[in-house]
């Protein structure tokens, strides 16, 4: 009975130990991806992308399926990415639009700013692959 009392005590000290050291690495991630957060702010599609995230976009959209509404991948796909069609998405983001995708409107968003719905079109065009032109 001892012995495996000791066998049961040894087995739960590693593994607490590697726990211990899992710990330390994501605490190095995180000071790594914090250090490279200046950079991500100064582009414009990182920080739609950000933008995106924070919202309530992924209630009626999700980048790769259709929930609700298209895709966001769906989206990059139908528009060329043109500061036309940039500006053309951010007036949906902020008025609203219905009809393009089916006769479910999509949501307005009336107190996001003009630059943020601009920088979030940038990131949804962007999810394709092409780059702006």
């Amino acid at each position: 009975m001892n012995k495996s009392f000791v066998v049961v005590l040894s087995g739960m000290f590693l593994f607490s130990a590697c726990g211990g050291e899992k710990k330390e690495a994501q605490q190095e991630e995180f000071v790594v991806n914090e250090s490279s957060a200046p950079a991500a702010a100064a582009d414009p599609i990182a920080e739609g992308m950000a933008l995106v995230a924070a919202s309530d976009c992924k209630t009626c959209h999700h980048t790769d399926n259709k929930i609700i509404g298209p895709s966001h991948k769906e989206v990059a796909q139908k528009y060329e990415f043109t500061e036309a069609n940039v500006k053309m998405l951010a007036e949906k983001i902020i008025k609203g639009g219905q009809g393009v995708w089916g006769q479910i409107p999509m949501t307005p968003h009336p107190d996001v700013k003009q630059e943020d719905a601009e920088k979030m079109a940038r990131y949804v065009l962007s999810l394709d692959g092409e780059t702006e032109h």
